[in-house]
């Protein structure tokens, strides 16, 4: 059995396509920083491109969760910045190859005027519950 649990749509809330309202567990909490499109030395991946900065911040924020023990099984919580709202089917793209539609965690997504430099379009965080 699980340690967490998935509510996509208590009752009186309207069902949510992209992410699950409420998202409960018991275990050991795992708090990811935003995470960028940089590769491991530091060099920007896809300049200009969402889809490919998208598809580097979800692998970023997988690795930073294997360190702590955790997987994508185990986020109860992403929250999503980016510059442009249009840049959210490239988020939910590259999120998809992590997460499938069974295990949405529960989710936030604010548009910013810009992030820590110009050239990247969006920054992940999330939450996690890893079993104790």
């Amino acid at each position: 059995m699980t340690h967490l649990t998935r509510l996509p749509a208590p009752d009186g809330v309207a069902p949510a396509a992209q992410y699950s309202h409420v998202v409960t567990g018991t275990g050991r909490l795992v708090a990811v920083s935003g995470r960028l499109a940089p590769d491991e030395d530091g060099a920007l991946v896809g300049e200009g491109d969402p889809e490919a900065q998208a598809r580097q911040v979800f692998e970023n924020l997988g690795r930073c969760l294997a360190a702590a023990g955790a997987t994508f099984d185990d986020v109860v919580k992403l929250t999503y910045f980016v510059t442009d709202m249009a840049h959210m089917p490239a988020v939910r793209a590259a999120r998809a190859g992590h997460i499938p539609d069974d295990r949405l965690p529960a989710a936030s997504a604010v548009r910013v005027a810009g992030l820590v430099r110009p050239e990247f379009l969006l920054e992940v965080e999330a939450l996690a519950v890893v079993a104790a």
